[in-house]
């Protein structure tokens, strides 16, 4: 069940619900993980790196959201003798799951000396992966695609960067692999809890309401940046659109796992999974160090989003 807190998304009472130790070989940290429920089984894919600091990508599954058997081994790596090494060289980062056309995509950082790319894999197991290769120019990060096509085409956020800021934009391919007609569509407010950089998170929902995002906002500080999370309704026929935002975040760094490790100050899903009731299990990686989980209602993550003019 969940716990009581300050935020909008309650905490799992359990919370960290994946650790270091839990992971059933050596390695240097856990970061975040994708999420989807399939049937009535919940999967995570887990980011986690190795002791050569690349990041892999090691498979999950749960009865009930909480308490997850750990494979023994990844299910993916860094590519280092096909094609798409000189994409992935230094690593495969923050995957994002969506379900689409009877088939599991999974979009990722693919991470090189040349700077972060967007890449794209297939999968119907979740054991074997068909890499569809890389679909963006660096530098390029934080991508997921929604699970239909919007006019006949698929559709995806991602998060270019322009230096060290970052705002969320909206491209269109007629097959996945050739992405364009790209859009703004958010950017980060000045003197806000995402007045820095921001970044798409979890696979959107399709509500009522419109398309509903959940993403992270940065702030800079004197100490340092604090990440936090937030919601985002965009319009369901053109989610270049934005309906509302939240003005406030609806989970910040307050728990000692999220202020202390690896990356201090930072709350970060790639995964969200919405209940038949209406609950929505957001699943999140704590400082860059373990993997956590907290709920809300969807009406409530909903409400949280003020209209805009």
């Amino acid at each position: 069940m969940p716990s009581f807190g300050h935020d909008l998304l309650q905490r799992y009472k359990n919370n960290p619900i994946i650790n270091l130790e839990d992971i059933p070989f050596k390695c240097n940290t856990v970061f975040n993980a994708g999420a989807i429920k399939i049937g009535a089984t919940y999967r995570l894919l887990i980011r986690v790196e190795n002791l050569r600091g690349q990041s892999v990508f090691l498979g999950a599954t749960s009865g009930n959201g909480y308490y997850f058997d750990i494979d023994d081994f990844p299910c993916m790596f860094p590519d280092e003798e096909g094609p798409w090494t000189e994409f992935e060289s230094l690593g495969i980062e923050d995957p994002r799951i969506t379900e689409l056309e009877g088939a599991y995509y999974i979009s990722y950082t693919a991470v090189a000396p040349h700077g972060p790319t967007l890449a794209l894999a297939r999968t119907h197991d979740f054991q074997t992966f068909e890499r569809l290769g890389s679909v963006s120019m660096p530098p390029n990060k934080d991508g997921m695609l929604f699970p239909r096509k919007i006019g006949g085409r698929y559709v995806r956020l991602d998060r270019p960067m322009v230096g060290s800021m970052g705002n969320i934009w909206i491209s269109y391919s007629e097959d996945l692999r050739y992405w364009g007609d790209a859009k703004l569509v958010m950017t980060p407010r000045g003197n806000y809890w995402d007045s820095w950089r921001i970044g798409a998170s979890a696979t959107p929902f399709e509500t009522e309401r419109g398309w509903l995002e959940i993403y992270h906002g940065v702030k800079e500080t004197s100490a340092g940046p604090i990440y936090r999370l937030g919601t985002v309704l965009l319009d369901r026929d053109d989610p270049s659109k934005v309906i509302g935002r939240s003005v406030i975040p609806i989970l910040v760094p307050r728990e000692l796992y999220e202020r202390l490790g690896d990356v201090g100050n930072v709350v970060f899903t790639c995964g969200c999974v919405l209940e038949d009731d209406g609950e929505v299990k957001v699943y999140y990686g704590a400082a860059d160090t373990c993997i956590c989980v907290a709920t809300a209602p969807l009406k409530e993550l909903l409400d949280a989003c003020t209209a805009v003019d």
